[in-house]
Protein backbone atom coordinates (compact mmCIF):
# COMPACT_ATOMS: atom_id res chain seq x y z
CA UNK A 1 0.00 0.00 0.00
CA UNK A 2 0.82 3.70 -0.97
CA UNK A 3 -0.62 6.86 1.21
CA UNK A 4 -1.47 9.62 -1.93
CA UNK A 5 -1.84 13.50 -0.84
CA UNK A 6 -3.54 14.16 -4.01
CA UNK A 7 -6.71 15.02 -4.40
CA UNK A 8 -10.20 13.77 -2.96
CA UNK A 9 -7.44 10.78 -2.46
CA UNK A 10 -5.97 12.53 0.24
CA UNK A 11 -4.66 10.37 3.47
CA UNK A 12 -6.31 7.49 1.21
CA UNK A 13 -4.08 3.87 1.19
CA UNK A 14 -3.85 2.86 -2.59
CA UNK A 15 -3.64 -0.75 -3.08
CA UNK A 16 -0.39 -1.74 -4.68
CA UNK A 17 -0.52 -3.50 -8.32
CA UNK A 18 -0.10 -7.01 -6.36
CA UNK A 19 -2.82 -6.26 -3.95
CA UNK A 20 -4.99 -5.41 -7.30
CA UNK A 21 -4.19 -8.17 -9.24
CA UNK A 22 -4.09 -10.68 -6.17
CA UNK A 23 -7.83 -9.52 -5.61
CA UNK A 24 -8.21 -10.29 -9.06
CA UNK A 25 -6.62 -13.72 -8.96
CA UNK A 26 -8.46 -14.99 -5.56
CA UNK A 27 -11.95 -14.16 -6.60
CA UNK A 28 -13.26 -17.35 -7.85
CA UNK A 29 -15.96 -16.31 -10.63
CA UNK A 30 -13.33 -14.04 -12.07
CA UNK A 31 -12.31 -15.21 -15.05
CA UNK A 32 -10.63 -14.54 -18.70
CA UNK A 33 -8.76 -14.00 -21.41
CA UNK A 34 -5.71 -10.90 -21.94
CA UNK A 35 -4.76 -10.32 -25.58
CA UNK A 36 -2.48 -7.53 -26.17
CA UNK A 37 -0.77 -6.74 -28.98
CA UNK A 38 2.44 -4.40 -29.80
CA UNK A 39 3.71 -3.60 -26.52
CA UNK A 40 4.44 -7.22 -24.96
CA UNK A 41 2.42 -8.99 -22.41
CA UNK A 42 2.54 -6.48 -19.66
CA UNK A 43 -0.93 -6.44 -18.25
CA UNK A 44 -0.71 -10.32 -17.59
CA UNK A 45 2.60 -10.52 -16.73
CA UNK A 46 1.18 -8.35 -12.98
CA UNK A 47 -1.86 -11.20 -12.90
CA UNK A 48 0.82 -14.15 -13.21
CA UNK A 49 3.55 -12.96 -10.44
CA UNK A 50 1.05 -11.95 -7.88
CA UNK A 51 -0.07 -15.71 -7.74
CA UNK A 52 -3.14 -17.33 -7.85
CA UNK A 53 -3.64 -16.77 -11.56
CA UNK A 54 -4.64 -20.24 -12.75
CA UNK A 55 -7.99 -19.86 -11.76
CA UNK A 56 -8.37 -16.46 -13.54
CA UNK A 57 -6.39 -16.51 -16.41
CA UNK A 58 -7.77 -18.81 -19.41
CA UNK A 59 -5.50 -17.57 -21.72
CA UNK A 60 -3.03 -14.92 -22.73
CA UNK A 61 -1.94 -14.61 -26.33
CA UNK A 62 -0.10 -11.82 -28.22
CA UNK A 63 -0.43 -12.23 -32.20
CA UNK A 64 2.53 -9.55 -33.29
CA UNK A 65 2.57 -11.37 -36.66
CA UNK A 66 0.18 -9.15 -38.89
CA UNK A 67 -0.96 -12.70 -40.95
CA UNK A 68 -1.69 -14.00 -37.78
CA UNK A 69 -3.40 -11.54 -36.56
CA UNK A 70 -5.62 -11.32 -39.46
CA UNK A 71 -6.23 -14.90 -39.14
CA UNK A 72 -7.53 -14.74 -35.90
CA UNK A 73 -9.46 -11.58 -35.74
CA UNK A 74 -9.60 -10.94 -39.27
CA UNK A 75 -8.64 -7.60 -41.45
CA UNK A 76 -9.25 -4.02 -41.12
CA UNK A 77 -10.77 -2.39 -43.92
CA UNK A 78 -8.56 0.01 -43.48
CA UNK A 79 -5.54 -2.40 -42.95
CA UNK A 80 -4.82 -0.34 -39.88
CA UNK A 81 -4.02 -2.79 -36.56
CA UNK A 82 -3.75 0.45 -33.57
CA UNK A 83 -7.63 1.14 -33.67
CA UNK A 84 -10.34 1.12 -32.03
CA UNK A 85 -12.08 -0.94 -34.93
CA UNK A 86 -9.12 -3.61 -34.28
CA UNK A 87 -9.31 -3.31 -30.23
CA UNK A 88 -13.51 -4.41 -30.23
CA UNK A 89 -12.96 -7.47 -32.78
CA UNK A 90 -10.29 -8.59 -30.36
CA UNK A 91 -12.95 -8.31 -27.59
CA UNK A 92 -15.54 -9.80 -29.05
CA UNK A 93 -13.72 -12.26 -30.62
CA UNK A 94 -11.87 -13.63 -27.06
CA UNK A 95 -15.15 -13.28 -24.98
CA UNK A 96 -16.97 -15.87 -28.11
CA UNK A 97 -13.97 -18.29 -27.55
CA UNK A 98 -14.63 -18.59 -24.14
CA UNK A 99 -18.22 -18.55 -23.89
CA UNK A 100 -17.97 -21.68 -26.70
CA UNK A 101 -15.05 -23.47 -24.38
CA UNK A 102 -16.53 -22.81 -20.62
CA UNK A 103 -20.07 -24.72 -20.39
CA UNK A 104 -22.26 -22.50 -17.69
CA UNK A 105 -23.69 -26.02 -16.68
CA UNK A 106 -20.07 -26.54 -15.02
CA UNK A 107 -19.30 -23.10 -13.99
CA UNK A 108 -23.11 -21.23 -13.23
CA UNK A 109 -21.07 -18.48 -11.11
CA UNK A 110 -18.09 -17.58 -13.71
CA UNK A 111 -18.20 -13.83 -14.65
CA UNK A 112 -16.23 -13.84 -17.52
CA UNK A 113 -13.81 -10.92 -19.06
CA UNK A 114 -11.87 -10.35 -22.09
CA UNK A 115 -9.12 -7.91 -21.66
CA UNK A 116 -7.50 -6.48 -24.83
CA UNK A 117 -4.78 -4.01 -26.18
CA UNK A 118 -3.65 -3.04 -29.38
CA UNK A 119 -0.58 -0.41 -29.52
CA UNK A 120 2.31 1.13 -31.03
CA UNK A 121 5.02 2.37 -28.75
CA UNK A 122 7.75 4.92 -29.80
CA UNK A 123 9.59 4.85 -32.59
CA UNK A 124 14.12 4.15 -33.15
CA UNK A 125 14.14 7.76 -34.24
CA UNK A 126 11.98 8.91 -31.43
CA UNK A 127 9.66 11.52 -33.20
CA UNK A 128 6.44 9.67 -32.65
CA UNK A 129 5.85 8.68 -29.23
CA UNK A 130 3.13 6.39 -29.48
CA UNK A 131 -0.33 5.30 -28.98
CA UNK A 132 -2.78 2.96 -28.44
CA UNK A 133 -6.22 1.48 -27.46
CA UNK A 134 -6.85 -0.62 -24.43
CA UNK A 135 -10.07 -2.05 -23.33
CA UNK A 136 -12.29 -5.00 -21.40
CA UNK A 137 -15.32 -6.40 -21.95
CA UNK A 138 -16.46 -8.30 -18.76
CA UNK A 139 -19.32 -9.03 -16.88
CA UNK A 140 -20.52 -8.47 -12.89
CA UNK A 141 -23.37 -11.01 -12.77
CA UNK A 142 -22.94 -14.28 -14.54
CA UNK A 143 -26.28 -14.02 -16.27
CA UNK A 144 -25.92 -10.53 -17.00
CA UNK A 145 -25.07 -8.61 -20.46
CA UNK A 146 -21.21 -7.54 -21.02
CA UNK A 147 -19.99 -4.04 -20.26
CA UNK A 148 -17.43 -2.29 -22.28
CA UNK A 149 -14.81 0.47 -21.29
CA UNK A 150 -12.85 1.51 -24.18
CA UNK A 151 -10.55 4.27 -24.12
CA UNK A 152 -7.68 5.56 -26.52
CA UNK A 153 -4.01 6.75 -24.24
CA UNK A 154 -0.97 8.76 -25.88
CA UNK A 155 2.01 7.80 -24.57
CA UNK A 156 4.64 10.90 -22.94
CA UNK A 157 7.67 8.74 -22.27
CA UNK A 158 10.52 8.65 -24.11
CA UNK A 159 11.66 5.10 -23.83
CA UNK A 160 9.69 2.03 -24.89
CA UNK A 161 10.13 -0.21 -21.97
CA UNK A 162 8.94 2.60 -19.96
CA UNK A 163 6.12 3.06 -21.88
CA UNK A 164 5.52 -0.76 -21.82
CA UNK A 165 5.98 -0.60 -17.96
CA UNK A 166 3.44 2.35 -18.19
CA UNK A 167 0.75 0.11 -20.31
CA UNK A 168 0.79 -2.80 -18.20
CA UNK A 169 0.14 -0.71 -14.52
CA UNK A 170 -2.89 1.18 -16.56
CA UNK A 171 -4.06 -2.28 -17.86
CA UNK A 172 -4.01 -3.36 -13.76
CA UNK A 173 -5.92 -0.46 -12.92
CA UNK A 174 -8.81 -1.18 -15.58
CA UNK A 175 -9.80 -4.86 -14.98
CA UNK A 176 -9.39 -3.82 -11.02
CA UNK A 177 -11.60 -0.74 -11.38
CA UNK A 178 -13.83 -2.85 -14.09
CA UNK A 179 -14.49 -5.18 -11.35
CA UNK A 180 -14.57 -3.46 -8.01
CA UNK A 181 -15.22 0.58 -9.11
CA UNK A 182 -17.67 -0.27 -11.79
CA UNK A 183 -20.60 1.26 -9.61
CA UNK A 184 -18.58 4.72 -9.16
CA UNK A 185 -17.57 6.16 -12.58
CA UNK A 186 -15.86 8.87 -11.91
CA UNK A 187 -13.50 7.53 -9.21
CA UNK A 188 -12.73 4.60 -11.87
CA UNK A 189 -11.59 7.67 -13.88
CA UNK A 190 -9.22 8.87 -11.47
CA UNK A 191 -7.87 5.51 -10.30
CA UNK A 192 -6.42 4.53 -13.75
CA UNK A 193 -3.70 7.07 -12.33
CA UNK A 194 -2.68 4.95 -9.40
CA UNK A 195 0.75 4.25 -9.69
CA UNK A 196 1.52 6.69 -12.90
CA UNK A 197 1.75 10.30 -13.35
CA UNK A 198 0.23 12.80 -15.88
CA UNK A 199 3.39 13.19 -17.92
CA UNK A 200 3.36 9.67 -18.22
CA UNK A 201 0.46 9.08 -19.99
CA UNK A 202 -2.85 10.54 -21.18
CA UNK A 203 -5.98 9.19 -21.99
CA UNK A 204 -8.00 11.61 -24.30
CA UNK A 205 -10.91 9.37 -25.28
CA UNK A 206 -13.25 6.66 -22.91
CA UNK A 207 -16.37 5.43 -23.52
CA UNK A 208 -18.59 3.22 -21.08
CA UNK A 209 -21.08 1.02 -22.54
CA UNK A 210 -23.37 -2.15 -21.24
CA UNK A 211 -25.88 -2.33 -17.67
CA UNK A 212 -23.72 -1.39 -15.21
CA UNK A 213 -23.15 2.22 -16.92
CA UNK A 214 -26.82 2.40 -18.34
CA UNK A 215 -26.44 5.52 -16.68
CA UNK A 216 -23.31 7.32 -17.73
CA UNK A 217 -23.37 10.15 -19.44
CA UNK A 218 -19.39 8.99 -22.21
CA UNK A 219 -20.13 13.09 -22.25
CA UNK A 220 -19.50 13.95 -18.90
CA UNK A 221 -16.82 11.05 -18.69
CA UNK A 222 -14.99 13.13 -21.49
CA UNK A 223 -15.49 15.96 -19.15
CA UNK A 224 -13.87 14.53 -16.05
CA UNK A 225 -10.83 13.62 -18.72
CA UNK A 226 -9.89 17.18 -19.05
CA UNK A 227 -11.04 18.88 -15.36
CA UNK A 228 -8.39 15.94 -13.98
CA UNK A 229 -5.75 16.97 -16.24
CA UNK A 230 -6.02 13.86 -17.53
CA UNK A 231 -5.69 15.57 -21.70
CA UNK A 232 -5.99 18.92 -22.93
CA UNK A 233 -8.88 18.29 -24.87
CA UNK A 234 -11.47 16.19 -25.70
CA UNK A 235 -14.13 16.15 -28.33
CA UNK A 236 -17.53 14.44 -28.95
CA UNK A 237 -19.77 13.85 -32.09
CA UNK A 238 -23.53 15.19 -33.05
CA UNK A 239 -24.16 11.80 -31.85
CA UNK A 240 -23.29 12.84 -28.33
CA UNK A 241 -20.74 9.93 -28.23
CA UNK A 242 -16.71 10.36 -27.51
CA UNK A 243 -14.69 10.65 -30.92
CA UNK A 244 -10.67 10.62 -31.18
CA UNK A 245 -10.03 14.19 -31.78
CA UNK A 246 -6.96 12.28 -34.67
CA UNK A 247 -10.13 10.83 -36.50
CA UNK A 248 -12.00 13.86 -36.79
CA UNK A 249 -9.16 16.25 -37.70
CA UNK A 250 -6.37 14.21 -39.53
CA UNK A 251 -4.88 16.59 -42.30
CA UNK A 252 -8.37 18.73 -42.50
CA UNK A 253 -8.62 22.26 -43.11
CA UNK A 254 -10.33 23.02 -39.56
CA UNK A 255 -12.54 25.98 -38.67
CA UNK A 256 -13.16 26.44 -34.95
CA UNK A 257 -14.96 28.96 -33.07
CA UNK A 258 -15.10 29.50 -29.21
CA UNK A 259 -17.51 30.47 -27.14
CA UNK A 260 -19.67 30.38 -24.11
CA UNK A 261 -22.58 28.80 -26.00
CA UNK A 262 -24.90 29.76 -22.87
CA UNK A 263 -26.97 29.53 -24.81
CA UNK A 264 -25.75 29.12 -28.55
CA UNK A 265 -27.60 32.09 -29.96
CA UNK A 266 -28.13 33.37 -33.32
CA UNK A 267 -25.50 35.20 -33.10
CA UNK A 268 -23.01 32.33 -32.64
CA UNK A 269 -24.93 30.46 -35.82
CA UNK A 270 -24.41 33.62 -37.80
CA UNK A 271 -20.65 33.91 -37.11
CA UNK A 272 -20.44 30.46 -38.02
CA UNK A 273 -22.56 30.48 -41.39
CA UNK A 274 -20.59 33.44 -42.41
CA UNK A 275 -17.08 32.78 -41.32
CA UNK A 276 -17.64 29.08 -43.06
CA UNK A 277 -18.49 30.59 -46.67
CA UNK A 278 -15.66 32.62 -46.07
CA UNK A 279 -13.22 30.14 -45.28
CA UNK A 280 -14.29 27.39 -47.79
CA UNK A 281 -13.56 29.67 -50.03
CA UNK A 282 -9.91 30.24 -49.77
CA UNK A 283 -7.86 28.63 -52.34
CA UNK A 284 -5.57 26.43 -49.91
CA UNK A 285 -9.29 25.12 -48.26
CA UNK A 286 -10.77 21.86 -49.69
CA UNK A 287 -14.93 21.87 -48.59
CA UNK A 288 -14.66 18.79 -48.55
CA UNK A 289 -11.79 18.24 -46.40
CA UNK A 290 -13.72 20.86 -43.75
CA UNK A 291 -14.00 19.98 -40.15
CA UNK A 292 -16.30 22.75 -37.91
CA UNK A 293 -15.55 22.75 -34.60
CA UNK A 294 -17.02 24.31 -31.84
CA UNK A 295 -14.54 24.90 -28.59
CA UNK A 296 -15.88 25.07 -25.08
CA UNK A 297 -12.50 26.13 -22.65
CA UNK A 298 -12.59 24.72 -19.12
CA UNK A 299 -12.34 28.37 -17.68
CA UNK A 300 -15.96 28.73 -19.53
CA UNK A 301 -17.10 25.99 -17.56
CA UNK A 302 -16.71 26.98 -14.05
CA UNK A 303 -18.76 28.61 -11.58
CA UNK A 304 -17.98 29.67 -8.32
CA UNK A 305 -14.77 28.09 -8.68
CA UNK A 306 -15.95 24.57 -9.81
CA UNK A 307 -17.39 23.30 -12.96
CA UNK A 308 -21.28 22.72 -13.08
CA UNK A 309 -21.52 20.08 -15.09
CA UNK A 310 -25.39 20.36 -15.53
CA UNK A 311 -24.60 23.32 -16.74
CA UNK A 312 -21.96 21.72 -19.42
CA UNK A 313 -24.78 19.24 -20.58
CA UNK A 314 -26.71 21.50 -21.06
CA UNK A 315 -24.67 23.17 -23.71
CA UNK A 316 -23.24 20.17 -25.33
CA UNK A 317 -27.39 18.78 -26.24
CA UNK A 318 -27.85 22.20 -27.93
CA UNK A 319 -24.60 22.36 -29.98
CA UNK A 320 -25.50 18.19 -30.35
CA UNK A 321 -28.78 18.90 -31.53
CA UNK A 322 -28.04 21.59 -34.32
CA UNK A 323 -25.50 19.19 -35.46
CA UNK A 324 -22.27 20.41 -34.57
CA UNK A 325 -18.89 19.02 -33.42
CA UNK A 326 -17.65 20.12 -29.97
CA UNK A 327 -13.81 20.27 -28.29
CA UNK A 328 -13.97 20.78 -24.87
CA UNK A 329 -10.18 22.20 -23.69
CA UNK A 330 -8.06 23.39 -20.74
CA UNK A 331 -6.47 25.84 -23.20
CA UNK A 332 -7.52 29.52 -22.39
CA UNK A 333 -5.09 31.08 -24.64
CA UNK A 334 -5.54 30.63 -28.45
CA UNK A 335 -2.25 29.86 -29.30
CA UNK A 336 -2.93 26.67 -27.49
CA UNK A 337 -5.57 25.82 -29.38
CA UNK A 338 -3.86 26.25 -32.76
CA UNK A 339 -0.95 24.59 -31.30
CA UNK A 340 -3.46 21.38 -30.53
CA UNK A 341 -4.55 21.38 -34.29
CA UNK A 342 -1.69 21.56 -35.69
CA UNK A 343 -0.42 18.20 -34.18
CA UNK A 344 -3.05 16.51 -36.65
CA UNK A 345 -3.05 19.13 -39.73
CA UNK A 346 -0.18 21.52 -41.22
CA UNK A 347 -3.18 22.47 -43.38
CA UNK A 348 -5.33 26.15 -43.86
CA UNK A 349 -6.90 26.58 -40.33
CA UNK A 350 -9.53 29.41 -39.62
CA UNK A 351 -10.57 31.05 -36.14
CA UNK A 352 -13.82 32.98 -36.20
CA UNK A 353 -13.96 35.32 -33.21
CA UNK A 354 -15.68 38.44 -31.79
CA UNK A 355 -13.93 42.03 -30.99
CA UNK A 356 -13.63 41.50 -27.87
CA UNK A 357 -11.69 37.52 -27.98
CA UNK A 358 -9.17 39.34 -30.75
CA UNK A 359 -8.76 42.36 -28.05
CA UNK A 360 -7.45 39.67 -25.72
CA UNK A 361 -5.43 38.10 -27.92
CA UNK A 362 -3.21 40.85 -27.88
CA UNK A 363 -3.35 41.36 -24.09
CA UNK A 364 0.17 41.10 -22.79
CA UNK A 365 -1.02 39.64 -19.43
CA UNK A 366 -2.31 36.36 -20.71
CA UNK A 367 1.78 35.60 -21.75
CA UNK A 368 3.88 36.98 -18.78
CA UNK A 369 4.39 32.83 -18.10
CA UNK A 370 6.03 32.59 -21.50
CA UNK A 371 10.04 33.24 -21.78
CA UNK A 372 9.16 34.99 -24.82
CA UNK A 373 6.18 36.92 -23.56
CA UNK A 374 3.40 37.68 -26.31
CA UNK A 375 5.67 37.47 -29.49
CA UNK A 376 6.41 33.95 -28.57
CA UNK A 377 2.49 33.27 -28.18
CA UNK A 378 2.05 34.98 -31.52
CA UNK A 379 4.85 33.08 -33.53
CA UNK A 380 2.86 29.57 -32.30
CA UNK A 381 -0.37 31.21 -33.45
CA UNK A 382 -0.12 33.53 -36.49
CA UNK A 383 3.05 31.91 -38.34
CA UNK A 384 1.14 29.12 -38.74
CA UNK A 385 -1.34 29.05 -41.68
CA UNK A 386 -3.98 30.35 -40.12
CA UNK A 387 -6.69 33.40 -40.86
CA UNK A 388 -8.69 35.00 -37.74
CA UNK A 389 -12.42 35.68 -39.69
CA UNK A 390 -13.97 38.82 -37.18
CA UNK A 391 -17.34 39.13 -36.39
CA UNK A 392 -18.22 42.93 -35.58
CA UNK A 393 -19.47 44.54 -32.54
CA UNK A 394 -22.13 47.22 -32.32
CA UNK A 395 -21.64 49.91 -29.96
CA UNK A 396 -23.69 51.97 -27.40
CA UNK A 397 -23.91 54.55 -29.92
CA UNK A 398 -24.59 52.12 -33.10
CA UNK A 399 -21.47 52.73 -34.71
CA UNK A 400 -19.86 48.79 -35.30
CA UNK A 401 -16.44 48.15 -34.35
CA UNK A 402 -14.36 45.98 -36.78
CA UNK A 403 -10.75 44.96 -37.80
CA UNK A 404 -10.16 48.89 -39.00
CA UNK A 405 -10.97 50.46 -36.16
CA UNK A 406 -10.77 48.11 -33.26
CA UNK A 407 -8.22 49.50 -29.86
CA UNK A 408 -5.67 47.28 -29.18
CA UNK A 409 -2.57 48.71 -26.15
CA UNK A 410 -0.97 51.30 -27.39
CA UNK A 411 2.46 49.26 -27.41
CA UNK A 412 0.71 46.71 -29.48
CA UNK A 413 -0.59 48.80 -32.54
CA UNK A 414 2.53 48.07 -34.46
CA UNK A 415 2.34 44.33 -33.80
CA UNK A 416 -1.29 44.23 -34.65
CA UNK A 417 -1.01 46.07 -37.85
CA UNK A 418 2.01 43.48 -39.08
CA UNK A 419 -0.81 40.91 -39.03
CA UNK A 420 -3.85 42.87 -40.30
CA UNK A 421 -2.37 43.67 -43.49
CA UNK A 422 -0.58 40.88 -43.85
CA UNK A 423 -4.09 39.25 -44.34
CA UNK A 424 -4.19 37.47 -41.15
CA UNK A 425 -6.99 39.43 -39.76
CA UNK A 426 -10.86 39.71 -42.15
CA UNK A 427 -13.85 40.71 -41.25
CA UNK A 428 -16.82 39.13 -41.66
CA UNK A 429 -18.57 41.91 -43.63
CA UNK A 430 -22.04 39.96 -45.01
CA UNK A 431 -23.67 39.72 -41.41
CA UNK A 432 -26.89 40.16 -39.79
CA UNK A 433 -27.06 43.67 -38.33
CA UNK A 434 -30.27 42.84 -37.04
CA UNK A 435 -28.82 40.18 -34.26
CA UNK A 436 -25.69 42.11 -33.12
CA UNK A 437 -27.22 42.75 -29.67
CA UNK A 438 -27.89 39.70 -28.61
CA UNK A 439 -25.18 38.29 -26.09
CA UNK A 440 -25.51 34.64 -24.48
CA UNK A 441 -25.77 36.35 -21.15
CA UNK A 442 -28.94 38.06 -21.47
CA UNK A 443 -30.73 35.20 -22.87
CA UNK A 444 -29.08 33.66 -20.11
CA UNK A 445 -31.03 35.71 -17.85
CA UNK A 446 -34.30 35.96 -19.35
CA UNK A 447 -34.64 32.22 -19.34
CA UNK A 448 -33.51 31.95 -15.43
CA UNK A 449 -36.00 34.88 -14.67
CA UNK A 450 -39.07 33.82 -16.92
CA UNK A 451 -38.70 36.90 -19.02
CA UNK A 452 -40.97 36.68 -22.25
CA UNK A 453 -39.21 37.32 -25.98
CA UNK A 454 -35.95 35.12 -25.11
CA UNK A 455 -36.82 32.81 -28.00
CA UNK A 456 -36.56 34.70 -30.43
CA UNK A 457 -32.65 35.17 -30.08
CA UNK A 458 -31.84 31.88 -30.48
CA UNK A 459 -31.79 29.67 -33.62
CA UNK A 460 -34.49 27.33 -34.72
CA UNK A 461 -36.00 24.87 -32.49
CA UNK A 462 -33.50 25.67 -29.77
CA UNK A 463 -36.04 27.30 -27.81
CA UNK A 464 -38.11 24.17 -28.03
CA UNK A 465 -35.48 21.89 -26.70
CA UNK A 466 -34.71 24.37 -23.89
CA UNK A 467 -38.36 24.14 -22.72
CA UNK A 468 -39.15 20.28 -23.39
CA UNK A 469 -35.54 19.84 -21.41
CA UNK A 470 -35.73 22.32 -19.00
CA UNK A 471 -32.50 23.34 -19.55
CA UNK A 472 -30.52 27.06 -18.15
CA UNK A 473 -33.01 26.99 -15.35
CA UNK A 474 -35.98 27.39 -17.55
CA UNK A 475 -39.10 26.24 -15.75
CA UNK A 476 -42.39 26.11 -17.14
CA UNK A 477 -45.52 28.34 -16.42
CA UNK A 478 -47.46 25.46 -15.10
CA UNK A 479 -44.65 25.12 -12.39
CA UNK A 480 -44.33 28.61 -12.10
CA UNK A 481 -47.46 29.83 -11.60
CA UNK A 482 -47.94 26.73 -8.87
CA UNK A 483 -45.52 28.32 -6.98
Amino acid sequence: MEITLKGDREFEEIPSLKTKALRINLNENIYGTFAEIGAGQETVRHFFRAGGGSGTIAKAMSAYDKDFSDAIYGMEDDGRYVTEARLRKMLVHEINLIEERITRDKHPNKMFFAFANTVTTIDFAKQYKGHGWVGIKFQIEPDQDYNDIVLHLRFRENDARLQQETLGILGTNLIYGAYYKHHEPKKLLRYLYDHLDKDQIEIDTINFSGPAFKDVDNRLMSLQLVKNSMTDAVMFAPDGNNVLPARVLYKKNILALRGSFRPVTKVNIDMFQKSYEMFVKESKVDVDNTQVVFEITLSNLRAEGEIDEQDFMDRAKLLCSLGHTVLISNFQEYYKLVEYFSQYSKNRMGLAMGVNNLVDIFDEKYYRHLSGGILEAFGKLFFKDLRVYLYPMENEDGTITNSENLKVHPRMKELYKFFKYNGKVVDITDYDHSILSIFSRTVLKAISEGQPGWESMLPEGVAKIIKEKSLFGYEAEEVMHKE
